[in-house]
């Protein structure tokens, strides 16, 4: 779409206007004229992070704050935690009252090792079936979020913990999906604002 606008004014041999201000048929013809300030600088693509995903699952719709940690501890019933949360993957704390990691138990968990292996979920503890966390895969809040897509691509997982010493959120495939399509969205309106002329 750039090259496509630059070949449009190159060719009525006019300059490209700058992005930070406004320009106005003032300008074009030689009068001078009044800019705008520039508008707030955009995050890109590249510079998107787990923790502004977080933010954005931290909230309820109506501005009020919600917990996005669901967690079970590992002596725990499997379905204790499974039914009473009915949410994919849970984060699983050691007892007491920290918030060790201990791992994460998943769907994935619950379909081979307690139905396929013909358990009973109501007398087996979590500790017992869940992803050790020697073996977890996690974040940080200032993970990019196109390397979080990527970590849980390469090792097949839909949720990640996100861990900045502590425990401090989960992030599935969906909320980064959701992320980059909300701010691919965001340009693509950009865009049509600035060629319609209502960028400012």
């Amino acid at each position: 779409m750039k090259a496509f606008v630059r070949g449009l004014i190159a060719r009525d041999n006019l300059e490209m206007p700058k992005i930070q201000r406004k320009w106005t048929w003032k300008e074009s013809a030689g009068f001078g004229g009044v800019t705008s300030p520039p508008p707030p600088p955009e995050k890109g693509l590249e510079n998107l992070t787990v923790a502004d995903v977080l933010l954005t699952k931290d909230t309820d719709g109506g501005g009020g704050k919600v917990d996005t940690l669901i967690s079970c501890r590992t002596n725990d019933t499997v379905f204790d935690a499974m039914a009473k949360h009915n949410i994919g993957s849970l984060v699983v704390l050691r007892p007491g009252d920290q918030q060790y990691i201990a791992g994460i138990v998943t769907e994935r968990d619950y379909m081979k090792k307690i139905i396929g292996a013909g358990r009973s979920s109501k007398v087996t503890k979590v500790g017992e079936v869940m992803t050790d966390e020697s073996k977890l895969v996690s974040v940080s809040s200032g993970t990019n979020i196109i390397k979080a897509m990527q970590l849980m691509s390469e090792n097949h997982i839909r949720h990640v913990p996100v861990i900045d010493g502590n425990i401090v959120g989960m992030i599935s495939m969906v909320d980064v999906v959701r992320a980059i399509v909300d701010h691919q969205n965001g340009e693509l309106k950009r865009l049509n604002q600035f060629i319609k002329g209502e960028y400012y």
